[in-house]
């Protein structure tokens, strides 16, 4: 989003420099967005996401894809109502995403439990069942989107995907 933004700014600046029929109201517009994003996205504000994978169901790639997908679109949802500050914070710094793997439930329920001491949002999956999984079996945990630093404490031990 944040190279969207970018891009509409320099386009809009480009513009306003080859016609010069741009108003001062615009240029400050364009300033205004500058910054906003450049402070939203500072070296000491980084945030992400981290989706936890329970390897020892032996999922395929793609329902693992899927089940990632739901807890994803679930802690964007519960961040977008209980803090949509940092949900734009997240949004305009890339939305930083990262798979890592555990190996049973229990460690899904202890990192969620971390996680929910330091104030993140959490979102785990439960599987409907209808395909590889037994129904019911909790499949993912999303952690965040958060400040890395939180993020890390709750997850940084954890190997990639």
């Amino acid at each position: 989003m944040a190279v969207g933004v970018s891009l509409g700014v320099f386009g809009i600046g480009f513009l306003c420099g080859r016609h010069k029929k741009c108003s001062p109201k615009v240029d400050a517009i364009v300033e205004s967005v500058e910054n906003n994003v450049s402070a939203m996205c500072d070296t000491g504000g980084e945030h992400k996401l981290i989706l936890v994978i329970r390897m020892d169901l032996k999922m395929g790639k793609g329902k693992m894809a899927a089940q990632c997908s739901h807890a994803a679109v679930s802690a964007y949802k519960r961040l977008e109502k209980d803090n949509p500050v940092m949900l734009k914070k997240w949004e305009f710094c890339g939305q930083p995403k990262v798979a890592v793997k555990t190996n049973t439930e229990e460690d899904l329920h202890d990192l969620c439990a971390a996680a929910r001491t330091l104030g993140l949002v959490t979102a785990m999956v439960q599987d409907a069942g209808r395909t590889q999984i037994a129904p019911g079996s909790i499949t993912t945990l999303a952690v965040g989107p958060g400040p890395a630093q939180l993020v890390d404490q709750v997850t940084g031990h954890l190997k990639l995907l």
